[in-house]
């Protein structure tokens, strides 16, 4: 596990899922996950995110970003699996993933924080990266320097409270990426 000087709250686990679990797992995904790709509003228009994305959460439970909302109809075994390893190995509750699915190196995602209300005063995201390695960066909301670290195949890059608060983040382009990564971010919402 690394953890970052930056921010305390914030930790790297690499290999977190074993090869052969991720290969599987990322196999699985792109397969039975009904991935699409959506039109969010942005500075005053409707623009269609830059990846594909599934909201997998438990039944009812819906999640609002950008003008989209998404409404949860259960977990596959496979991610339900996933959700109670990372509920019990960090004792905290998820109800929620927001998968995105990015095609190659042109697919990207944009500085942002996860920060809506229904996510609650503090946030925690577990973030899981299958496929294909790619830098996420970090910049903070008060200005400052970015940095960045490679997501690899199966790790886990956990976002404790505090960090949506402090925090952007983004998954820029990068040339000669020619094959897909997964990103799976476990969240809890409820009503706050």
């Amino acid at each position: 596990m690394q953890r970052f000087e930056q921010e305390p709250e914030l930790s790297y686990h690499q290999g977190y899922l074993n090869p052969n679990s991720a290969d599987t797992l990322l196999d699985n995904l792109e397969k039975q996950l009904e991935w699409r790709q959506d039109s969010i509003h942005l500075y005053g228009r409707w623009v269609d995110i830059p990846r594909l994305q599934a909201f997998i959460a438990d039944p009812g439970i819906s999640y609002t970003y950008s003008g989209l909302k998404l409404t949860g109809k259960g977990f596959p075994a496979s991610l339900e699996s996933l959700r109670r390893r990372l509920e019990e190995e960090f004792a905290h509750p998820f109800n929620a993933v927001l998968a995105n699915l990015y095609r190659d190196g042109q697919d990207s995602m944009g500085w942002h924080s996860d920060d809506e209300p229904e996510l609650g005063e503090h946030p925690v995201i577990a973030s899981i990266s299958l496929g294909y390695s790619r830098s996420f960066k970090f910049r903070p909301k008060k200005g400052g320097a970015s940095w960045g670290i490679e997501l690899e195949h199966g790790s886990l890059l956990w976002m404790g409270a505090g960090v949506q608060s402090r925090w952007q983040h983004s998954l820029p382009k990068r040339a000669r990426c020619n094959g897909p990564r997964v990103n799976l971010t476990f969240r809890h919402i409820g009503n706050f």
